[in-house]
Formats: structure tokens, C-alpha cells, sequence
């Protein structure tokens, strides 16, 4: 098994540039650009991960797809969060139906 607290340091790396000069590196650019850049970046990389699974080509599916959550995290630390909050929800909502639990969220 691959080692998953890559996320957890990723998710310290990415907090780290949120204050860092935006010459620095790319996340700390995309930082500064704000967070209609990071939404943008997050749909387009989201787009290409479609498009890679349209294709069927598995390496290209999970390059995109390392790309969609490395975006996502970045807009996770833009707003104070981190995979562990991501985790915690998947946490919550595990064994309970996709059904039953997207109707706590509508009301439905």
C-alpha cells in the first residue's frame, strides 16, 4: 500500500504557501491570484479528468485526477481546510446510503 499521509503533508506544504511571496513557487501565484483563480483551475483540471476517462487511457485518468486533487486541496487551504476535513466527512458518511444521505442534505 502506497503511503496516505502524503496528503497530510501536502496539506501542511499547501497551508505553508498561502503565505509565501507569489514569486516563490506556483501554489503561492495561484494563492495570490485569489479564489476565482483556484475555482478556475480546479474546472479545468476537473474538465481534463473527464476527458482523460472519456478516452479510457488509465495513466492519463490518474495523472488528471492527481492534478484535480492537488488543485482541490489548494482551494481547501484557501479557505482554512485540509484533506482531514474531507476525510472526516467521508468518515461520517461512510455505511450510510448515497440515497438516505443526500436527502439530509435536501430536506427530501
Amino acid at each position: 500500500m502506497i503511503d496516505t499521509e502524503i496528503l497530510q503533508r501536502l496539506s501542511v506544504m499547501l497551508a505553508q504557501r498561502k503565505s509565501a511571496p507569489p514569486e516563490s513557487s506556483y501554489v503561492a501565484r495561484l494563492y495570490a491570484k485569489g479564489t476565482d483563480a483556484i475555482c478556475k483551475k480546479v474546472a479545468e483540471e476537473a474538465a481534463e479528468t473527464i476527458m482523460a476517462a472519456k478516452d479510457g487511457d488509465l495513466r492519463h485518468i490518474v495523472y488528471e485526477v492527481s492534478d484535480l486533487w492537488f488543485h482541490s486541496m489548494i482551494l481547501l487551504a484557501q479557505f482554512g481546510l485540509s484533506t482531514d476535513d474531507v476525510l472526516a466527512e467521508l468518515h461520517r458518511r461512510e455505511g450510510i446510503s448515497g440515497i438516505d444521505e443526500k436527502a439530509s442534505r435536501t430536506g427530501a
